[in-house]
């Protein structure tokens, strides 16, 4: 095989275990730490189904921090890394093409590999070649960080886009994916859907990767890859690579955990949806709101409009104009009323009916607000930086990346 190109996404040496029954797979792979945050319940189900052998092991569910379950988590996990790289079978120099059936029907399709972290910089303002989408919250890294000192191995759900408007990269891996040799094929526990792995290696990797290489060429001064999933995962991966710089110098450079793995999927993926995350505010009077909110547009001047949800029903307000996005000016209209207003706190609601159900006849107060359309996610990027914090999903929570793939982070 020819010598491969050096890029930002580039193969990895990556594990997975040898099973031979589906069912130990459905066992082996859990769903994303940052979901089911308020329902314990699905982590005890998610134990309950879990195999002899399970990501559960090497993960600590962000469910369990500030209780009992986290010492004893970390603990866990420190104690199950001496043996994970000895049931682990190393596919090295390779890249995975797999296909993710979410619980409604569509494949979303993408490409593990691994990505260069220092082309990554998540603080305001960068201008990395991989930049971070939204807000990082840096309380979220240390509990990440404490957990990756004593990691030999990664197990990671990020998900990352590449605006591959010509389809070279991943669509490419589609088209020759009955070449490839499949490495897992099996139903994801607890409604996940659907998910089947295969193997990028040998002259499919040549071609691959070459494509990887133009697709980077082309974007080259400007984004080239953006944070879709687990950005606090990728800025944790980050933080203890920075860790390892300021400890050991030049030699960092070479060190494995200057790279992380991760998913890349195509933004225009048919089955990569956004959809904007709504606010219910608790803690205040609808008359209350309404007049803070027309006193700042009566300051700022009138932006964009929103629909404001009460017990009453709904009715369209204008924001003020602070942001280019209306979602942005909603928040930093919502950050300043609650810093002036202790008692009044602010939720993220996913759907319209669930919000609408939550202002009925209990006080509460919401708004229903345009997002960032999934086309415009580069050049916003690009122009202002990170989006405000919540302003997108990419569906339900059971459609997030499992994790799966692993890759050895230590000498």
């Amino acid at each position: 095989m020819n010598k491969l190109p050096n890029t930002i996404f580039s193969p990895a040496d990556i594990l997975l275990p040898e099973f031979s029954d589906s069912r130990d797979w459905t066992g082996y792979s859990v769903i994303a730490c940052d979901q089911f945050t308020s329902e314990i319940s699905y982590w005890d189900k998610a134990e309950k189904l879990r195999g002899d052998f399970s990501t559960l092991d090497f993960i600590l569910p962000e469910a369990y921090l500030g209780t009992d379950r986290e010492t004893a988590g970390k603990a866990r996990i420190a104690e199950n890394m001496k043996t994970a790289l000895s049931k682990l079978r190393c596919y090295e120099n390779s890249m995975v093409y797999l296909e993710r059936t979410l619980p409604d029907g569509r494949i979303r399709r993408g490409i593990v590999g691994k990505i260069d972290l220092e082309q990554y910089d998540f603080t305001p303002g960068s201008a990395s070649a991989v930049r971070a989408t939204e807000e990082t919250v840096t309380e979220r890294i240390p509990p990440r960080v404490a957990v990756r000192r004593e990691a030999t191995v990664e197990f990671p759900h990020v998900m990352i886009f590449a605006d591959d408007t010509k389809g070279a990269v991943v669509r490419r891996a589609s088209d020759i994916k009955e070449s490839l040799p499949v490495l897992y094929d099996f139903d994801l526990m607890l409604g996940g859907g659907h998910v089947c792995g295969r193997l990028i290696s040998g002259e499919a990797l040549s071609e691959i990767c070459a494509a990887v290489c133009e697709y980077e060429a082309e974007r080259r001064g400007s984004v080239v890859y953006a944070m879709g999933d687990g950005n606090h995962s990728l800025a944790s991966a980050k933080a203890f690579y920075e860790e390892l710089k300021a400890r050991l110098g030049d030699t960092a450079a070479e060190h494995p955990a200057r790279w992380a793995l991760a998913e890349i999927v195509d933004l225009g993926d048919e089955a990569i949806e956004f959809e904007p995350i709504y606010r219910i505010i608790s803690g205040c009077a609808a008359r209350d709101m309404l007049d803070a909110l027309e006193e700042s547009v009566r300051v700022h001047g009138p932006g964009r409009t929103a629909s404001f949800v009460t017990e009453d029903g709904e009715r369209n307000v204008t924001l003020p104009d602070i942001h280019p996005l209306a979602m942005g000016s909603l928040q930093m209209f919502l950050d300043g009323f609650m810093s002036r207003n202790p008692g009044v706190k602010c939720d993220y609601i996913h759907g319209a009916d669930t919000l609408r159900a939550l202002c009925g006849g209990c006080g509460n107060v919401g708004f229903l607000c345009d997002g960032v359309e999934k086309s415009e996610l580069f050049s916003y990027v690009c122009a202002h930086g990170t989006l405000p914090r919540k302003t997108f999903s990419m569906g339900e929570a059971k459609s997030k990346r499992y994790y799966l793939e692993g890759r050895k982070i230590v000498r």
